[in-house]
């Protein structure tokens, strides 16, 4: 043995020095690839590629394309941008979906002109808001919104969908996905709360770094890869009066703790770009923001990649905020920030003001190369300069069933169950229904906004093959068991009475309310209360004494409260994606045991929304929490038993703290169910939540069945930023609450 046992050290530790060389060789032939190029390029080249265009700026339609019909290309438009003005990034879709066919010959076209007709042909970055799914290439796998993802709790599920949606944008020839969305739903009148992961900081980030994983993989080169971007960083997400692009004020405490874990998820999940938002927080506009750009993302989250602008609001720090007194004191700002990329998007006045900058010493050129650096990292990391090209053969794969059955999953795992009085639900199939609602039979609920056009709300080019909520119940049980009466729109009446009358010759009422699809400042809302027409409608409807089962299909939590008592059973939808209709047809008649859980929680009135991690002062008195439904709500056709808890009972700080349950399917069908654990830290320096999610798992069990999920609370779970915001664990105790079980474990 002895022999033998040298050489094969020796040969361990040479196989190991060989890989840590080949991947150190691999950087530094990266890091010499891009100095190399840097040093070529001239001052308009660089400002080039940190300038970026829609679409429409090369297109023969331009702004104002009818939706219909195809997109043609201008090549003299394409050459002014590429060859003169050097360009380095194009994005959007010129006013709505193309086929994979038609993308495919758009790339090619775009990037023919950038390798073969420019002085150092560096590919073009081409982005694209694919949000849930391939969003602007029509017939693509549009799944859940992230706010329904959320409410799967399945982290499999969400690195999955965001696999699917990188394959159908690289099959359309774009490697950048300006998604995933790290704002927190803490503020439901905010139009793109829906967009977000939901309210819970620990929650959002889980999330985060399984779809920043499942977009980019090991390696975002890969042709089925893509690059994600995280944003909208930071703040936008809790506007004060919930309008979307208005002020915020946040504490820096409040950022730290609870804003920022999402985006530091995603940059050590690798993500390799970053938007910037475009509201303001204390007075300082995102974009002008060099302490939260420069010296936290860049700096302290030690980000590699580079942080692009959003939609004009560069511009905007002149022309709307005023905080700069010309369009170039406007760039100036932004770059000395940290903008590395500007979304101009119109024309090509950034690049201009930039040069003279430059030029007048103004900008540094140092600020200029580590901009420039950051970009062409990102699209040698994608391997542009090895292949810019669409893969062809990616269209063989582009939504097939496999990826369908995905999506489908993804939306019976989402779809949460509020109420089932008297087990209503799930419902017999020889039971006559009748079906009514707004959002009962349109595609377009299903989805919301950014699909196939920027609101999403162009019935007309939504694909006839899928089901609405209508079709899907009349393919489950047959035309003849279906009548159906719509009763009103979202905001007007239509035909009340005739629903009213309708339901005399019905066992049970399926009632779809909720919201037509919106997107951004168009969606801003000043009453959370649901339209009071819905509410008549379900009023009306509830004095025929009919079982109403209430289908909720909406981007943020409306409020019920005064119907809740009228229905029977309420299951919440939200956006469910294009086979969100037919999952909750099979939610509804039980060949899918419902198992979502409330990302957020689901106000009771107006102005009462009080997130779950409330401060003791937040029920003290006459204050409460008091929601219709509690965050981590959702109820299931079986019932589930909790035992057994054990916590390490003390640790010293650094020291983990190990934490098992177990958990039983009591009831008579199998279910799925998300075990959460939640961590309440007893005193603390400043105020502590009453409690916080800390680590949650979905388990499958057999009726009967029984699991141990076993769990690991670091130091880092117990963390909090003190009064001087610094980030600290303090020595106390603490309480595990997993179900209705609770106990206590000592920080030393």
């Amino acid at each position: 043995m002895k022999k033998f046992f040298i050489p094969l050290v020796l040969i361990v530790i040479s196989v190991i020095f060989l890989a840590f060389s080949s991947k150190a060789n691999d950087v530094n032939e990266e890091d010499k690839f891009i100095e190399d190029l840097l040093a070529k390029m001239t001052l308009e080249e660089k400002v080039g590629q940190m300038t970026q265009i829609t679409l429409e700026v090369v297109t023969k339609e331009g702004e104002g394309r009818d939706p219909s019909k195809p997109l043609t290309m201008d090549i003299d438009k394409l050459r002014n941008a590429l060859v003169d003005y050097k360009i380095g990034s194009i994005i959007n879709t010129g006013g709505a979906a193309n086929t994979v066919e038609a993308w495919q010959e758009i790339i090619t076209t775009i990037q023919d002109v950038a390798t073969k007709e420019t002085n150092l042909k560096i590919p073009i970055l081409y982005g694209i808001d694919a949000i849930h799914g391939a969003s602007y290439t029509l017939g693509s796998t549009l799944f859940p919104q992230n706010i329904t993802m959320a409410a799967s709790r399945n982290l499999d599920l969400v690195k999955e969908s965001a696999a699917i949606t990188s394959y159908e944008i690289r099959a359309s020839g774009i490697p950048w996905n300006f998604n995933p969305v790290l704002g927190l739903g803490r503020q439901p009148y905010w139009p793109r709360f829906w967009e977000t992961f939901g309210e819970d900081s620990y929650l959002a980030a889980q999330l985060a770094e399984n779809y920043v994983m499942g977009i980019q993989g090991d390696d975002p080169s890969n042709p089925v890869k893509a690059a994600a971007c995280i944003k909208h960083y930071l703040g936008d997400s809790m506007p004060n009066n919930g309008r979307d692009r208005t002020p915020a004020w946040i504490p820096e405490r409040v950022i730290r703790d609870i804003l920022l874990p999402p985006y530091a998820a995603g940059v050590k999940a690798g993500a390799l770009t970053v938007m910037v938002n475009s509201g303001e927080n204390n007075g300082i506009p995102a974009h002008s923001d060099q302490f939260l750009i420069t010296e936290i993302l860049k700096g302290e989250l030690q980000f590699k990649g580079f942080v692009v602008s959003d939609w004009e609001d560069i511009k905007r720090l002149h022309t709307r905020d005023r905080v700069a007194a010309t369009p170039k004191e406007a760039v100036k700002m932004a770059v000395m920030a940290g903008l590395d990329m500007s979304m101009v998007p119109f024309d090509f006045s950034f690049a201009t003001l930039l040069i003279e900058l430059v030029n007048e010493g103004e900008v540094p050129l140092s600020r200029i190369d580590d901009a420039v650096k950051r970009i062409l990292y990102v699209k040698h990391k994608l391997g542009l300069f090895d292949n810019p090209y669409p893969n062809k053969e990616l269209i063989n794969g582009f939504a097939s069933d496999e990826f369908r059955k995905v999506n489908l999953k993804a939306a019976q795992e989402a779809i949460t169950l509020l109420k089932n009085e008297n087990s209503i639900l799930p419902l017999s199939k020889d039971k006559k229904v009748l079906v009514t609602g707004p959002t009962s039979n349109q595609m377009m609920n299903l989805n919301g906004g950014w699909t196939i056009t920027w609101q999403g709300n162009v019935e007309s080019l939504y694909p006839k093959e899928k089901n609405t909520f209508l079709e899907a119940v009349q393919a489950e049980i047959g035309d003849d068991n279906v009548s159906f009466v719509q009763g009103v729109t979202i905001n007007s009446e239509i035909n009340i009475e005739e629903a009213v009358k309708a339901a005399e010759n019905v066992d049970a009422i399926f009632a779809c309310l909720g919201e037509d699809p919106y997107c951004e400042t168009p969606g801003n809302i000043t009453d959370l209360t649901l339209d009071e027409v819905q509410l008549k409608l379900v009023n009306e409807l509830s004095k025929t004494g009919k079982p109403i089962v209430l289908v909720l299909y909406e981007g943020r939590p409306r409020g019920i409260n005064k119907i809740v008592d009228k229905v029977d059973a309420i299951l919440m939808g939200y956006l469910p994606g294009m086979e969100g209709a037919d999952a909750t047809v099979d939610i509804i008649y039980g060949e899918v045991n419902p198992s979502g859980k409330l990302p957020f929680s689901y106000p009771k009135t107006p102005m009462g929304f009080t997130t779950y991690d409330y401060k003791p002062l937040e029920k003290f008195d006459v204050n409460d929490y008091d929601p219709q439904w509690p965050f981590g709500f959702g109820l299931s056709y079986t019932s589930y038993e909790y035992a057994d808890l054990s916590v390490t009972e003390s640790a010293k700080i650094g020291e983990s703290i190990e934490v098992s349950v177990k958990v039983t399917n009591t009831g008579k069908v199998a279910g799925k169910e998300t075990v959460e654990l939640y961590v309440t830290d007893l005193y603390g320096s400043v105020t502590r939540p009453v409690k916080q999610l800390k680590g949650f798992e979905k388990v499958y069990l057999e009726s009967g069945e029984s699991k141990v999920i076993n769990f690991t609370l670091t130091s880092d779970h117990l963390s909090f930023h003190n009064r001087e915001n610094k980030k600290v664990v303090e020595p106390g105790d603490f309480n595990v609450k997993i179900g209705n079980l609770i106990k206590s474990f000592t920080l030393n």
